[in-house]
């Protein structure tokens, strides 16, 4: 009941703006910023129609906020008939039918509206608490396909692709494993090490199974490359004859330097062939670090020589 006074009262508020507006065109069709001047037309508006009177400190009170509580009866009263009617009771019972009906309506709005706020905020905190539930950390291990032997101490990228997103890029460990958190129920992994071909592997995850091992091809020439460095040569012509036949004519080989040593050095097929097979041979311990290939040849190679412990 309070509630529907109170939309009584802003109504009889609109429509005293409205007699107020006959005789003052000009005056703030909100009355909540009327001030001033306009307090004091009203209440010459108020002593000369109906013989009342309202304080301007009244008026800031009641008029210009909306504090809930309702002015006397008696003022209710004059401010009625000012608008037009014999009193409050009077406007009440020709008004109450507008209030009630809007009331529902504001209220419906209000519920459209919170509603919907209510359910997205409700799925929010699901969707967050199921990822945080459903996270969990896997191990992905390599191995040599042929030896079945783990492949470590060396350098495996691992790069996890992800729709609409650029792949989120990693480096195994040492043991070659690499641990991965994630609520996916798949995972796509890119797989590339010096001496392995590079690979594209797709996983379903199972939360009973946390570990998982995948088995990588050899790269068979980088492989052959790295042992003849480190073997000594019995008969270097033949040597020389099996790394023309591995690398293309026009390869692109690069020799990347250590710390301490400036960028790297191109170097053509022949160049590469001679340090590595002559008898004094320039190249030792080679470390495979890239290889490509077109119809089973060496296009481009880059590696980097092992330097000595002292």
């Amino acid at each position: 009941m309070q509630q529907q006074e109170s939309a009584l009262f802003r109504l009889l508020k609109k429509q005293i703006v409205v007699t107020m507006q006959h005789s003052y065109p000009a005056v703030n069709p909100d009355i909540t910023e009327w001030k001033g001047q306009e307090i004091s037309d009203f209440q010459e508006e108020l002593s000369s129609r109906v013989n009342g009177h309202i304080s301007e400190k009244w008026f800031y009170t009641h008029m210009k906020s909306d504090s809930g509580s309702l002015p006397r009866i008696d003022v209710l009263n004059l401010l009625s008939r000012y608008a037009g009617y014999s009193g409050w009771d009077d406007f009440r019972h020709r008004n109450n039918s507008r209030v009630t009906s809007s009331s529902p309506s504001r209220k419906a709005n209000r519920v459209f509206i919170l509603v919907p706020l209510l359910v997205i905020a409700t799925l929010t905190i699901l969707y967050f608490a199921f990822k945080i539930y459903n996270t969990r950390e896997y191990r992905f291990c390599f191995y040599d396909a042929d030896t079945r032997e783990p492949i470590s101490n060396n350098i495996i990228e691992v790069s996890l692709l992800l729709d609409d997103e650029s792949p989120v890029n990693f480096l195994c460990g040492a043991d070659g494993c690499l641990m991965l958190k994630t609520d996916e129920v798949s995972v796509t992994l890119v797989v590339k090490t010096p001496y392995y071909q590079t690979d594209t592997v797709k996983r379903m995850l199972d939360n009973f199974k946390r570990e998982e091992m995948i088995l990588l091809r050899p790269n068979n020439y980088a492989l052959m490359i790295h042992y003849f460095s480190r073997m000594s040569v019995k008969d270097w012509q033949q040597r020389r004859n099996q790394l023309d036949r591995m690398i293309s004519d026009s390869a692109l080989i690069y020799q990347v330097y250590t710390a301490g040593s400036v960028g790297m050095e191109l170097l053509t097929k022949w160049e590469f062939i001679n340090k590595l097979t002559m008898p004094a041979k320039s190249l030792k311990d080679i470390q495979i670090l890239d290889t490509r290939y077109i119809k089973d040849r060496i296009v481009m190679l880059r590696f980097r020589q092992k330097e000595d412990k002292p």
